[in-house]
């Protein structure tokens, strides 16, 4: 019965942290790829709720069972979410220039199994995605993630509801992906352009030469130069992106604390 009485109120501090990381563990970059299991992102949560103990005060927190207690869960869920959430903008920014660079040169025709997201995708994609990896880990990204989850449960305490500002604050923001990921292609999209462009002209003068298969690997060609010219400053942009959104999340906190 002591060991019972002991272990109640442990599991009830845990619960409600556990919420929050594993709902960050769902959508945050990397981590919460398709290649990492379930498992083991509850057994990461488990451990993090363990270390995140001294920072999460759960005094005066509802019965989980209850309906409250089912609410202050989505709160908790929501929060987690949407910090995940917010740092895989960056990431989305890559993957999404991927797919416009493959549209461009012709890559997007041949598709095949992306084992990282569990979907069917371009070569280019997933070389963008990786790449994104490597950065994420050589910026010590996981780090940050654990930086920012340990922030949170100051500026939105459990039990204390979280702002409508952070979730507009985040939406807000999701216009700049695109924006970012159009500017990062825009090299490739105009020389393919300028090129098809050539081509249409020669066609014009000698249109009994077949240029549709010469112009078409041409392209190819052309635009995975183009992509060697780009790869080496993704790095520099995706520090300066996640610069960006820390920034944001940073103000929101500070917004919460101000309340």
């Amino acid at each position: 019965m002591e060991l019972v009485g002991f272990l109640l109120p442990l599991l009830g501090a845990l619960w409600w942290p556990f919420a929050r990381i594993m709902a960050m563990m769902m959508t945050a970059p990397v981590l919460g790829e398709g290649m990492v299991p379930v498992p083991v992102k509850a057994l990461l949560a488990v451990v993090l709720s363990f270390l995140m103990l001294p920072i999460t005060r759960t005094g005066g927190m509802p019965d989980p069972f209850s309906l409250a207690g089912v609410v202050a869960m989505f709160e908790q869920a929501v929060i987690g979410g949407v910090l995940g959430l917010a740092l895989q903008f960056a990431m989305a920014v890559v993957t999404l220039l991927g797919f416009l660079a493959s549209s461009q040169i012709g890559f997007s025709l041949a598709q095949m199994n992306d084992p990282v997201n569990g979907a069917v995708s371009d070569v280019v994609s997933v070389l963008m995605s990786l790449v994104a990896m490597l950065v994420f880990f050589a910026i010590d990204g996981h780090l940050v993630l654990m930086a920012v989850l340990g922030q949170s449960f100051r500026a939105w305490p459990v039990g204390s509801g979280y702002g409508p500002l952070l979730l507009q604050g985040v939406a807000l923001n999701l216009g700049w992906v695109f924006s970012a990921a159009m500017l990062l292609a825009l090299p490739i999209v105009f020389s393919t352009m300028v090129v098809q462009l050539g081509f249409g002209f020669l066609n014009r003068v000698a249109p009994s030469l077949n240029l549709f298969s010469l112009g078409f690997s041409l392209i190819t060609v052309f635009g995975l130069l183009m992509l060697v010219q780009l790869v080496r400053f993704i790095p520099e942009h995706y520090v300066a992106m996640t610069n960006q959104v820390l920034e944001m999340l940073q103000q929101q906190m500070r917004m919460a604390h101000g309340r």
